[in-house]
């Protein structure tokens, strides 16, 4: 058994890695291990891979590479890979890196205590097969005290022909709304002021718990989550992601649109403007359905941030259709846009296809597509200019020590000067007097 009980957690990829990592972080402060800031000094190392790019996944093997050479002067050092990078290559991640002592896939974080002490008892351990996802008793360590991730539903059904999720993040496991509204209690109580309900396709909530309604409408949706969760006391503000546009509603808008605390803030992936791309992509929906989900949310919802998305270079991609997710672009005139070029990802479809892109023509369009959203956002902050705003203060700004930093109901980044150890978790209104393509300056008006 070990002796120096620290340990470092590093993370890679989504809010669900986020999620997952503050659960493992809680199980291992639970155990009687403390942070350590410098992965050198830590014992117990984890990763929290991801594996939807592959330069993701690139660096997690030079990371290693660093530890288990380590590893050799320091033999009571514990490595640990967790997340998708671990469930996609199991045992061959051991054969790559025999130094590691555990391999688990995002459905075994919350059985890193048993694992670990398997371990200890000597085993090299992969733990991937499915497993239930029970619930978590354990307090995760957040990294912040202010806003939280709340896992909703775990998993994804799609069968999207570039994305590696299902793979591993396993099926479709939703976590009934009695746990949910408990975890939010207790965060409330804790102080948090925002919670952002987190699933890898949230609107799919629900579909795989019992139960349906007189009229026959399933009465477990996101849309009924919302209702249910809303009055939580202390929690100000509520998000959700990641959305589907082939499952997003009328009727989830509306309750967006009626319930105060839910921000006028929406993430939508579209991938592509161009309707063959989409099929080819399985995404279930067209272009023009994706126009009709952003209309209804503006005729509800003027003010909303949307941020969505975008895949640029899948493969037999022609300028043509590029053009179209331009087209899309200009149109909608997002607030913000994710933006990635096509990468083949091990044992889904489109990676075996014969009609990949050059990366010149791949990193040529990206370009093209970063440069007008950049001009989009610019036109979309241009609204904020001399408004009042609510922000809730998160931070000093690294850059400026004089300023705090927080975020609009609409996630727009936003500093003002003020002194943190006042302000810290505080709304405040903020009277924006400079706007920029993705964040804000202004004075506080209080």
């Amino acid at each position: 058994m070990t002796t120096n009980r620290s340990y470092h957690i590093t993370t890679f990829g989504c809010q669900m890695n986020k999620a997952d990592s503050e659960r493992m972080a809680g199980i291992l402060e639970n155990m009687g291990f403390v942070w350590s800031d410098d992965p050198h000094q830590a014992n117990v190392i984890l990763y929290n891979t991801c594996t939807i790019r592959d330069n993701a996944e690139q660096k997690v093997y030079s990371y290693l590479g660093r530890q288990a050479k380590r590893k050799h002067e320091q033999p009571d050092l514990t490595l640990i890979v967790a997340g998708c990078v671990a469930q996609q290559e199991g045992e061959a991640l051991l054969r790559r890196v025999p130094e590691l002592d555990l391999v688990m896939g995002p459905q075994h974080a919350n059985r890193l205590q048993d694992l670990l002490e398997s371990v200890f008892a000597g085993n090299q351990i992969v733990a991937t097969e499915e497993v239930h996802i029970f619930e978590d008793i354990t307090q995760p360590r957040r990294d912040s005290k202010i806003t939280a991730w709340v896992n909703v539903i775990y998993g994804c059904n799609e069968r999207c022909t570039y994305c590696v999720v299902p793979n591993v993040r396993g099926v479709e496991q939703s976590r009934t709304p009695e746990a949910i509204r408990a975890e939010i209690e207790s965060l409330g109580k804790q102080g948090y002021k925002e919670i952002t309900l987190l699933g890898q396709n949230i609107d799919a909530y629900g579909r795989d718990l019992p139960g349906s309604t007189p009229e026959g409408r399933h009465k477990h949706t996101l849309t009924d989550l919302l209702y249910y969760i809303h009055d939580v006391p202390g929690i100000e503000r509520i998000r959700f992601a990641t959305s589907h546009p082939r499952y997003f509603t009328e009727r989830l808008i509306k309750a967006c649109a009626e319930l105060p605390k839910i921000c006028e803030h929406f993430h939508i992936p579209f991938q592509s403007g161009d309707n063959q791309i989409l099929k080819e992509m399985a995404r279930g929906y067209n272009q023009e359905k994706y126009r009709r989900i952003i209309e209804t949310i503006r005729e509800y919802m003027p003010d909303a941030s949307i941020s969505a998305d975008a895949i640029v270079g899948f493969p037999g991609e022609t300028e043509e259709q590029f053009v179209n997710t331009l087209k899309l672009t200009e149109d909608i005139g997002f607030d913000m846009l994710n933006t990635a070029a096509y990468s083949p990802r091990p044992n889904t479809p489109a990676a075996l296809w014969d009609n990949q892109l050059s990366e010149e023509v791949k990193s040529d369009r990206l370009q093209r597509l970063n440069h007008l959203v950049a001009i989009k956002a610019s036109e979309r902050s241009q609204r904020y200019f001399g408004r009042i705003e609510e922000v809730l203060v998160e931070d000093q700004n690294p850059k400026d020590p004089t300023q705090v930093m927080g975020r609009t109901r609409g996630n727009r980044l936003t500093f003002f000067t003020g002194d943190i150890n006042s302000l810290k978790g505080q709304l405040v209104k903020v009277k924006i007097t400079d706007v920029r393509a993705f964040s804000l300056t202004g004075v506080s008006c209080q």
